[in-house]
């Protein structure tokens, strides 16, 4: 019981806390789409619409505990990518919270949502 309840906590505050990432990427979407950044070659739209995907309706499934173990799959490549790609020159301190985020959906794509998911 104190598992699904430490589960519950850390899929929905990782959740939440993805989401304004996710919003602010949405709302901006078109004043965005072809000064993005591109790290994988997609084009500028492709990537941002791939982060949105990820840091906004993925995280929205997250909070909700609807197939956790999928949609945090999204989750860990984007923040690995914002990590290695986007911020491989940065230093350290740059890199350390899409790392953080990237162990946190790792660590549920391992466990699951818990008992408290709509739907594991």
């Amino acid at each position: 019981m104190k598992l699904d309840f430490g589960l519950l906590f850390l899929r929905v505050s990782s959740g939440l806390l993805m989401l304004p990432h996710g919003w602010s990427k949405l709302s901006g979407f078109t004043a965005k789409m072809n000064t993005f950044p591109d790290p994988l070659g997609i084009s500028s739209q492709a990537s941002l619409t791939g982060a949105v995907f990820a840091e906004f309706f993925c995280a929205i499934l997250l909070v909700l505990g609807i197939k956790t173990k999928w949609v945090t799959i999204p989750l860990i490549f984007t923040m690995l990518v914002a990590a290695f790609v986007v911020h491989a020159s940065d230093p350290w301190n740059k890199k350390e919270f899409p790392l953080l985020y990237a162990v946190i959906f790792a660590t549920l794509t391992m466990t699951g949502g818990g008992k408290f998911s709509i739907k594991e």
